[in-house]
């Protein structure tokens, strides 16, 4: 936490070795970074939003993620012009959107 207090400018990615695989510990560590800061959290996970809200232990994660990108990576959609995304499958998701609609809302990027 020191770490991530120590930069005022900087948010927080939660990625590679899949964060889900380790829900517990992110989902204490989000928490503190809510309490004690005013950082946006991204996490990049292969799990879709639809296979994680629905289950407890994923769920509780989520709802201190501010964008997810979810979905494997698939070397044959590979796409260098995506943002934040390396193939066309993956979604950039805002994470407290979808939880309140029930569904995906896609980030629209406007740059």
């Amino acid at each position: 936490m020191d770490v991530i207090k120590a930069d005022p400018y900087a948010n927080v990615t939660f990625s590679g070795g899949d964060p889900m695989y380790q829900a517990e510990g992110f989902t204490e560590l989000a928490g503190a970074i809510k309490t004690q800061t005013n950082k946006d959290i991204w996490c990049f996970t292969g799990f879709t939003f639809e296979s994680l809200a629905s289950k407890p232990r994923y769920r509780r994660l989520l709802e201190l993620i501010d964008v997810l990108v979810d979905g494997p990576f698939v070397q044959s959609l590979k796409d260098a012009d995506l943002l934040f995304r390396g193939s066309s499958n993956q979604r950039l998701i805002d994470v407290p959107a979808s939880l309140r609609a029930q569904k995906v809302v896609e980030m629209s990027p406007l740059w």
